[in-house]
């Protein structure tokens, strides 16, 4: 696994603790991404990511819930959600060609989704590509 795509999968894990338990203290939350990734550079690409999405939390769930027809994310699988949460953020707010950042939530809902998820997370994430976007995706 590529570096940066293991820093996603840990920043995913931590994202999905977090919406389990909700209470999850953010100080044992970057310690583990550290004791995960030991690399300072990727525990700080995995723990900017994990914030920012938490931080961007309810804009992006609004407009995560307004393309994904007939599906409320409460009723969506965590794994799903989270992996939508985390690739929308990188289409929305980040400088990562939209290209990797649906192909790198593809291989996270492969990874920890079910066997539909991929499907799933493609077809909202597709929806979520800015269109004023120069990126060739």
């Amino acid at each position: 696994m590529a570096r940066r795509s293991k820093a996603r999968a840990v920043a995913l894990q931590m994202l999905y603790q977090s919406d389990l338990n909700p209470d999850a203290d953010p100080r044992q939350i970057r310690t583990a991404i550290e004791e995960r990734l030991k690399s300072a550079a990727l525990s700080s690409f995995a723990w900017k990511l994990f914030a920012d999405v938490m931080e961007c939390r309810s804009e992006l769930d609004a407009r995560i819930e307004t393309v994904a027809d007939n599906w409320a994310l409460d009723r969506m699988a965590p794994t799903d959600r989270n992996t939508l949460r985390l690739g929308a953020f990188e289409l929305l707010y980040t400088d990562t060609p939209h290209r990797v950042a649906i192909d790198e939530a593809l291989e996270l809902a492969r990874k920890f989704g079910s066997k539909r998820s991929s499907q799933f997370v493609n077809g909202i994430l597709d929806r979520l590509i800015p269109t004023d976007s120069h990126d060739a995706s």
